[in-house]
């Protein structure tokens, strides 16, 4: 996917959490993050806003703590979400192209200001479902492509890195397989002792036997990576779904 449109996705989604979290109100439960109301949704997903905005807007080369969100609630904190969404969308637009700043998870992304437009926009999405969850309503649509793109950067991003929980004593082999979302979106997640390995495949290649396997439409297996809804599908040994939904919370 180009920049513009994870920044097209990144607005949209922003617009609907904050409408979500309006409709929903402050106390409402947060089904996928179930110590949380909808205030803390939004003071959360806002001061991410900030904190990704500034190392863009500032060139910041380090990493630097999140602040605090402001002592807010109920319209005036909707208000600021939508203010720090703003600042985020406006920052991404305005931004050179050849930026440098802090990332993380930087294998996947060709500069920082990719990195930060692609990670901002999953972060929203993921998000925007949790405030409609709470909401009540059915979600919102997230489109195949993009749903793939997610569980590329989770997969291979994310847990690639060796803070990453899920982990097994003895090699084990899982396979995604997102069956909307074109030939490529099949993931090998190779299990040992240490951070998992990803390899995204191609239909039709001779890939390693896996002795489980999660497949479906792209945007419930988005989903269900992210703890947010059930695997759609799941053939082999239903242990390795276990130990996801135990351990892979970011």
């Amino acid at each position: 996917m180009e920049n513009a449109e994870f920044l097209q996705t990144l607005d949209r989604e922003g617009q609907l959490l904050a409408a979500a979290a309006a409709e929903a109100g402050p106390e409402a439960k947060v089904p996928g993050c179930p110590q949380w109301q909808t205030r803390d949704l939004l003071r959360h997903t806002g001061s991410v806003h900030r904190w990704a905005a500034a190392f863009v807007a500032d060139a910041h080369t380090a990493p630097r703590p999140m602040d605090e969100p402001p002592a807010l609630d109920g319209d005036a904190l909707v208000a600021w979400y939508r203010d720090s969404h703003r600042l985020l969308v406006d920052t991404l637009a305005d931004a050179p192209a050849d930026v440098e700043c802090w990332t993380f998870l930087t294998a996947h992304s060709p500069t920082p200001l990719a990195f930060w437009t692609r990670r901002q926009a999953h972060e929203t999405t993921v998000h925007r479902c949790d405030a409609e969850a709470a909401r009540g309503a059915a979600l919102s649509p997230i489109a195949p492509r993009f749903a793939a793109d997610g569980i590329d950067e989770l997969l291979r991003g994310f847990h690639a890195r060796p803070r990453s929980r899920v982990r097994t004593e003895e090699p084990r082999v899982l396979r995604v397989r997102a069956v909307d979302a074109g030939p490529d979106a099949v993931w090998t997640v190779r299990l040992t002792d240490g951070p998992p390995v990803t390899v995204r495949e191609t239909t039709g290649a001779a890939w390693t036997e896996a002795e489980a396997e999660l497949s479906g439409p792209a945007d419930q297996l988005y989903l269900a990576l992210w703890n947010r809804a059930p695997v759609p599908s799941v053939t082999g040994d239903r242990s390795l779904v276990e130990l996801w939904r135990d351990t892979s919370g970011i």
